[in-house]
């Protein structure tokens, strides 16, 4: 079926009409959740998705509350509750230049610019303002990294191969 993205989980129905509460978990909701938008719904405890379409949306609070044709009854989407909603990888929309899918990044050799391995990447925590990358090495405290252009120079998706500006303290030096 081709690789996937995670774009919402629905929390649960909303009114009568056949609404769900939806949490977004995509950096592009007002694309996922547009009228027309096909979505792969995997039910709780069901190995095969079934696809839908969305009908309507809007933002409610922290969520969105979406209809899907053919779905307009509560009783219709009582049955899924906490479904993940997913997208095909090939239906995502291109990225902006210095942008990545977390996925893409997972497992990258992360090297400094003298040539000092540093370690895999194994983590992207979003605090705020920017990412930041985890790099762990065995034996030696994780270097977190942050996700600007002043510290990643390059990456290189296809090869999992990261250059990195060390600034300093951002390695404790035990």
């Amino acid at each position: 079926m081709g690789e996937m993205f995670t774009v919402g989980t629905i929390v649960g129905p909303h009114g009568l009409k056949g609404e769900v509460r939806v949490f977004s978990r995509t950096d592009y909701p007002e694309l996922r959740f547009a009228p027309g938008s096909r979505l792969l719904i995997f039910h709780q405890g069901k190995q095969s998705p079934e696809e839908i379409v969305v009908k309507s949306s809007r933002i409610h609070k922290s969520l969105y509350l979406v209809q899907f044709e053919g779905f307009d009854t509560v009783e219709r989407v009582e049955k899924m509750r906490g479904a993940e909603l997913k997208v095909l990888r090939s239906d995502a929309p291109p990225l902006p230049e210095g942008e990545y899918w977390i996925d893409d990044l997972i497992n990258c050799q992360v090297v400094t610019e003298d040539g000092e391995v540093l370690g895999l990447l194994t983590d992207v925590l979003t605090p705020g303002a920017n990412d930041v990358y985890v790099v762990k090495k065995p034996g030696r405290k994780d270097v977190l990294i942050p996700a600007i252009p002043e510290c990643v120079l390059k990456v290189d998706v296809e090869n999992k191969h990261m250059l990195v500006h060390l600034m300093p303290g951002l390695i404790d030096e035990a």
